[in-house]
């Protein structure tokens, strides 16, 4: 596979449509543990406002709105949750926006549906306007607009703005794939996750708005149901229906740090356990509910989830909504958002992080249920791209603390993961990328056709994982992890300490990994600086992967990488107590 390389001085700041469902039936479980971006000015743009005129493609979802009266003209600003667009192919991107003037009390709209126009233009100014429009905000779907607008011209930039009678949305920027098969020199892009409002500000976003990418990826946890307020308050108790989950993420996109982001370039999101029930799998939940209550908790869930998001996919119906698909990027690269949790098995010997029992040797068990399973194998088999990027939300790499596995990743779903090893290990599937995060800590790791033999086994793939935006690693576990982690034959680099996100710049010849951290996130400004960069070789198509002999860089300990050439640290002690940790 392709080989890597570390780089560890600091780049400074200033430089720089496919689903289906599948899944077995829940059983009970006990509870578990808790080309080329170019530079632009973002910052001008994103406090751009205007009136907009008038059809492209915007989709009214599929549902009754008899009987539920004309709205009454909008009289406060109803933009306080801005804009956002995702979902990016070559000749169209999904713009949104939710009508909102009281966002904390369920929105604060009148009853009725609310025709929004919109605009698409190929200058930040609007002179050269390319699609405009028309779309419903339904009453039934909290006011949200999803517009799907086509007849854009491949890999190419756009600004786009919304607005009703007497006010403006923040204008946001967005942009197309390129072609199909295209050649594409050079992509960046970003990912991020876990973004507990309660526990800090987002100080990441801030500069992850600034970063000049392409699109980015957010790999779950994007809202938190429980109330953490260690830093910021989070009002209404914990989210377990309809409305709770409406004013939650009301109050997370309200941040204007996120809204930065959302308005700076697409992204492309999935989900993890948050979104819905702290490690819940399919239609268990954390406390063991009894099933139709959580299944209802789930629709409900999954409803305000689409409601907020930028996602090409109708409206959720009951509480399934297949969210696995890809992205292609020309010929340089696909990527493929996966779904860890709406079809997985019952988490394993109890949940939380234990040590392993006979239900990890239950080759049935799954992370991806059947029908994804067999949509990922078919479709990285059949892609001819450099590069097959797979963003999903928990970590795919062996990592044992000591005796003890953590249930909830794929280590307690080993057979699962097994299969994807060797789909990966596949000649046809050319350099395969892992994006990863829910954990709450920084990592680097190679990919393993054979994880009990790590010193003969071939490199297959490479796993990147990113620290959360504003979620804590617990204190007591930081130095365990870095020193049992950076142990591992197959690691790069560990660090549980910083909160930020991850860039990689993607080329036909490697793949540039950036860990960007930031100093805090106690107070509403931080720095920001890099912490880790990892290259990764491309193999050509054809080459053989390279042979099984551990990493090809020096480990990084929990706040950074080894000098070259540093003596790989002595393995750590055994771990006496059961750690604990709510990702």
């Amino acid at each position: 596979m392709a080989g890597a390389r570390t780089t560890g001085d600091p780049v400074p700041a200033s430089n720089r449509r496919d689903a289906g469902v599948g899944g077995p039936q829940p059983t009970r479980r006990r509870r578990g543990g808790d080309g080329w971006s170019p530079r632009v000015d973002r910052r001008h743009f994103l406090l751009s406002t205007a009136a907009v005129a008038a059809a492209a493609v915007a989709w009214r979802p599929a549902t009754s709105l008899a009987g539920i009266t004309a709205a009454r003209a909008i009289t406060d600003p109803p933009f306080t949750l801005g804009v956002g667009s995702g979902d990016p192919l070559p000749d169209r991107v999904v713009l949104w926006t939710r009508l909102a003037p009281d966002p904390l009390e369920g929105g604060g709209m009148a009853p009725g549906d609310v025709t929004v126009d919109w605009e698409v233009a190929a200058d930040e100014g609007f002179a050269r306007v390319v699609r405009s429009g028309s779309a419903t905000a339904p009453a039934a779907f909290a006011h949200s607009v999803h517009v799907d607008v086509d007849g854009l011209e491949p890999d190419t930039w756009y600004w786009y703005r919304f607005s009703v009678p007497g006010f403006s949305s923040p204008v946001g920027r967005t942009r197309t794939t390129p072609a199909n098969g295209s050649a594409v020199a050079r992509m960046a892009f970003g990912f991020a996750s876990c973004q507990n409002y309660g526990n800090g500000y987002y100080t990441s976003h801030t500069h992850l708005a600034a970063e000049p990418l392409d699109v980015c990826f957010h790999l779950g946890d994007y809202i938190y149901e429980s109330t953490g307020s260690r830093i910021r308050p989070v009002p209404g108790g914990e989210a377990q229906d309809l409305l709770g989950y409406r004013n939650r993420y009301a109050l997370y996109r309200s941040d204007t740090e996120l809204q930065a982001a959302h308005h700076a370039f697409p992204w492309v999101v999935t989900w993890d356990d948050h979104e819905v029930d702290n490690n819940y799998a399919d239609l268990i939940s954390e406390n063991n509910d009894p099933i139709e209550a959580f299944r209802t908790r789930r629709a409900e869930a999954y409803q305000a989830w689409w409601e907020h998001q930028a996602v090409r996919m109708p409206p959720p119906v009951g509480a399934d909504l297949p969210i696995y698909r890809s992205t292609p990027w020309g010929q340089l690269g696909t990527f493929y958002a996966l779904d860890t949790r709406q079809y997985r098995a019952n988490q394993g010997c109890g949940d939380g992080i234990v040590e392993p029992c006979a239900d990890n040797d239950d080759p049935t068990r799954t992370m991806l249920g059947d029908a994804q399973e067999a949509w990922l194998d078919g479709a990285m088999r059949s892609s001819d791209t450099t590069w097959n990027v797979v963003a999903q939300s928990v970590v795919m790499g062996s990592t044992p603390l000591g005796p003890f596995i953590n249930q909830d990743q794929w280590d307690g779903y080993p057979f699962a993961r097994q299969r994807m090893m060797d789909l990966f290990a596949r000649p046809e599937v050319r350099n395969p990328l892992v994006l990863s995060g829910d954990i709450h800590a920084s990592g680097a790791g190679h990919l393993l056709a054979d994880w009990d033999d790590p010193d003969g086994s071939p490199i297959i793939g490479h796993e990147v994982v990113g620290t959360s935006i504003s979620s804590s690693f617990p204190a007591e576990l930081v130095d365990i992890f870095g020193d049992l982690v950076s142990a591992l034959p197959w690691a790069v680099y560990a660090n549980a300490r910083h909160r930020g996100y991850v860039t990689v710049e993607l080329t036909p010849e490697s793949a540039t990994t950036r860990w960007r951290v930031v100093d805090t996130i106690d107070e509403p400004t931080s720095a920001v600086r890099t912490d880790f960069e990892w290259t990764i070789d491309a193999v050509a198509a054809g080459e053989p992967a390279s042979p099984g002999s551990g990493p090809s860089s020096a480990p990084a300990g929990p706040t950074g990488p080894s000098p070259s050439g540093a003596q790989r640290p002595a393995p750590a002690q055994p771990v006496r107590t059961q750690p604990r940790f709510t990702g």
